[in-house]
């Protein structure tokens, strides 16, 4: 009886420790399977998300997290059945459910500051500006995970936006808008300048037309807010969108009105930008939306020169500097500028300015031409991850326009 007892308490430890080590086995399985789907699905974590767990459950793996990507979940369990592991599957798609049926919003301030995490102290990511349309992928307390027309992820304070289900968003993406151009400026409670502000602008603001009265055009914000707009500052946004275009002229027009703007990190508005944002807003208001990061700018357009030929240079390319890659780390693209011919570039670097390739020139600029990478052909060259404004409603939520 205790030869029984010993055996069967040997073959049930036995067991154990074989199930157990299947169990391991499989989680391991599992997080190798994952990573390589998020490296095939989410090569840059800036503009998507994939993130989940795996630990050993009762025969099973238990698998939590999240993504912005229904196909890379599709891939990943997919990838489980074919290696024949049994899980239980708790990984959200986003949008979260919590958010309902508003799932995208739209800027509603002439600044909105979206950050690395949400919280107000936590670093500045980037910025999205009045009427722009946003993705709301999940909130956390008054903070909500945004994802930008450039796809861009980032969190945003609740105050600077105004949600919407998608009915609301394609009825705000067909009606009429105009665009304000103006560096900076305001808009008013009545139509003339010394009543009292509604708010701030910027140039690229985006606002609901109501009407016209005289020199102004009635608005109305994302949150219902009504306001007068001059004129003079603005434009129908379609009249605009059909005469707009990124030429050698409109963008070192535009980037000149910017000298001497304030360098911020994460920045992208006329209120001040870092190195990216600062291009990024050339080119949007020339009609394109570019990528966010220099590091990302350096995958579109077309490839220029990286031999330091200035010749082959055209106004409106994009200079690209940082680290050249060694054994032991890859290439940094830390910055960009934009050509603007006669061996200059304009760039924001502490400020935005002018300097030159050139070393007999006033305006030399030894350790950026020093760190130069490459040039990319934005101009008649749309690579990448490029979007027309004019199509921004529409290709960034689908809107039936």
């Amino acid at each position: 009886m205790k030869r029984t007892i010993f055996f069967s308490a040997l073959f049930l430890l036995m067991t154990t420790v074989f199930i157990g080590c299947a169990e391991r086995e499989d989680v391991r399985l599992a997080e190798q399977s994952f990573q390589e789907i998020k490296d095939e699905f989410v090569p840059d974590s800036r503009v998507a998300l994939f993130e989940a767990k795996a630990k050993a459950g009762s025969g099973t793996v238990i698998l939590a997290g999240e993504t912005s990507l229904p196909e890379a979940k599709v891939a990943f369990l997919a990838s489980l059945d074919q290696k024949g592991i049994s899980y239980s599957d708790s990984i959200n798609v986003l949008p979260a459910k919590e958010l309902g049926e508003e799932i995208y919003a739209l800027v509603n301030n002439s600044v909105s500051n979206l950050r690395s995490e949400p919280k107000h102290s936590a670093q500045l990511a980037t910025q999205a500006i009045l009427g722009m349309p946003l993705k709301v992928l999940k909130q956390r307390n008054s903070w909500y995970l945004v994802q930008t027309p450039e796809d861009y992820l980032s969190w945003v304070d609740g105050g600077g936006i105004t949600r919407f289900d998608r009915s609301e968003m394609e009825n705000w993406a067909n009606a009429d808008k105009i665009i304000y151009l103006n560096t900076v400026g305001f808009s008013y409670t009545q139509p003339n300048t010394s009543s009292e502000k509604v708010s701030d602008l910027v140039a690229g603001n985006i606002l609901k037309l109501v009407g016209s009265t005289g020199n102004y055009y009635e608005v109305e914000y994302p949150d219902g807010r009504k306001a007068f707009v001059p004129k003079r500052e603005s434009r129908l946004l379609e009249d605009w969108v059909s005469s707009v275009s990124a030429t050698p002229a409109s963008l070192t027009n535009t980037a000149k009105t910017l000298i001497g703007s304030p360098y911020l990190w994460g920045g992208t508005s006329t209120k001040g930008m870092d190195c990216s944002g600062f291009t990024k807003t050339i080119y949007f208001m020339s009609g394109q939306i570019i990528p966010r990061d220099a590091s990302q700018q350096v995958y579109a357009g077309k490839f220029v020169d990286s031999d330091k030929d200035w010749d082959k240079l055209e106004v409106g390319d994009l200079l690209f500097f940082g680290k050249e890659a060694t054994d032991t780390r890859p290439r940094a693209v830390t910055h960009v500028g934009m050509w603007i011919g006669n061996n200059q570039f304009i760039h924001s670097a502490s400020k935005v300015r002018i300097n030159s390739v050139d070393p007999a020139s006033e305006l030399y600029d030894e350790f950026n031409t020093n760190r130069y990478l490459e040039s990319r052909r934005y101009v008649d060259n749309w690579e990448g991850n490029i979007i027309q404004t004019s199509k921004m409603y529409s290709e960034f939520l689908g809107a039936l326009n």
